[in-house]
């Protein structure tokens, strides 16, 4: 986690839920008696069969997903992280990694400085000093809560469409992002503020990020993502978590958030995808922001994800994308809401730090030392970079250029105001 003090000065970079329904139903049964007997009406019966069998698939899915431990840390806002053996992790159940093991960390870009470190606390579950041994991952545990939360097992773990931003037709995703377009890029690089924004609807959320893509925007869109995000409907809470995200049909069938599905390895003990990040920015006082690199690796064609400083988290293999095993056609970064309308007006969900770009630094969310990653490994600065807000009246960005920051955004937004009804 880096301190940001100056943008002018140089920054380092169920058994209960069964409980419950056998007393919801005994309770309906006493308070309206039966005409035939001792029977449950029939919709009724179905309904409770019903919440068995999906109770009974969560079961199953979360014995999938949350795998053996040698050790367990209790986190102090509520997480449980396991920490597992490196070659149990989920991505190992995929059929071409069965057996196999983490790839050695690969040639990082060059113009890269960062170093390998962690003298800065970066998550919750690192506060009290715990640690997950050498030859183990760190991995947030899922719950039935959680799974619950979401409106199928199918869709949990996983966005709907519409998460990259290609034109200014309205959706229910509404966007404040640069982009690069017209070359072939390897990777991207950039700083990013962390905050916690407000989400004012369960199954909305605001997340920064950056966007690595390839494909049309039909159903072969392929992308990578990576950034912190606030998610009340995978989580369960409004703390920012560091999180990823693939897919290579479009946010169809393929891919997830987090390791919540065979396809992400990962290699570090120190980070726990999808654990919150800590400390956090507040209005007109100190600001942290976290570095995020992927790249694709020119020896064996992964592509690899650095965090904060320096600390390699893991790799995509390349075999889980079309497009993408070859190079990139578009990187985007930026913040991304979902505006449900529930209320049936804009929601007031925040992004960034809910305030617009204008604002500066210290109280409008920011990204710093943009960059992409060329065809000879190398980390370049931006060239035609574009904005784009599709809902400028609610989230805005504007961008710059200095020494200190290079290619820089400020965006963000808070939602539902006089001029976004």
């Amino acid at each position: 986690m880096a301190s940001s003090k100056s943008q002018t000065t140089k920054l380092p970079i169920i058994f209960s839920f069964v409980s419950f329904l056998l007393i919801l139903s005994s309770s309906t049964v006493c308070s309206k008696p039966l005409v035939s007997g001792s029977r449950l009406p029939a919709n009724q019966t179905f309904r409770t069969r019903h919440e068995l069998h999906k109770l009974k698939r969560i079961r199953s899915y979360l014995r999938k997903i949350n795998k053996p431990a040698v050790k367990t840390i209790q986190s102090p806002d509520g997480d449980v992280i396991d920490c597992v053996q490196s070659h149990l992790q989920p991505a190992f159940d995929h059929p071409k990694l069965k057996g196999q093991k983490p790839l050695e960390p690969p040639e990082r870009p060059k113009g890269h400085d960062s170093v390998e470190s962690i003298a800065k606390t970066l998550q919750s579950w690192t506060d009290a000093g715990e640690s997950c041994p050498e030859g183990t991952i760190p991995i947030r545990r899922t719950t039935e809560k959680d799974v619950l939360r979401a409106s199928t097992i199918r869709r949990f773990g996983r966005k709907i469409r519409r998460g990259v931003r290609r034109d200014t037709m309205s959706s229910d995703h509404e966007h404040a992002v640069a982009f690069v377009n017209g070359d072939q890029y390897y990777g991207a690089k950039a700083s990013i503020n962390v905050w916690a924004p407000r989400v004012t609807d369960q199954y909305e959320f605001s997340l920064s990020q950056l966007w690595v893509i390839s494909g049309s925007f039909g159903n072969d869109l392929n992308t990578i993502e990576a950034g912190w995000q606030v998610s009340p409907e995978l989580y369960g809470d409004n703390y920012p978590r560091f999180f990823t995200y693939w897919t290579t049909d479009a946010y169809q069938a393929t891919g997830c958030y987090n390791l919540l599905c065979s396809g992400f390895v990962q290699i570090n003990n120190k980070i726990a995808i999808g654990a919150a990040i800590s400390p956090r920015s507040s209005y007109n006082n100190r600001q942290f922001d976290i570095g995020i690199m992927i790249w694709k690796d020119p020896k064996h064609g992964h592509w690899w994800l650095e965090f904060g400083s320096g600390l390699l988290v893991g790799y995509w293999p390349s075999f889980l994308f079309s497009h993408l095993q070859s190079h990139a056609s578009m990187i985007q970064f930026g913040g991304e809401i979902v505006n449900s309308r529930s209320m049936g007006y804009h929601t007031s969900t925040q992004m960034g730090s809910g305030h617009f770009a204008d604002e500066g630094f210290g109280k409008a969310s920011y990204f710093r030392n943009l960059q992409v990653v060329d065809w000879d490994n190398s980390l370049i600065p931006m060239s035609n970079l574009h904005l784009l807000a599709d809902h400028p009246n609610c989230y805005d960005i504007r961008a710059g250029k200095n020494n200190a920051w290079g290619n820089y955004f400020y965006y963000g937004g808070p939602g539902r105001n006089p001029r976004c009804p």
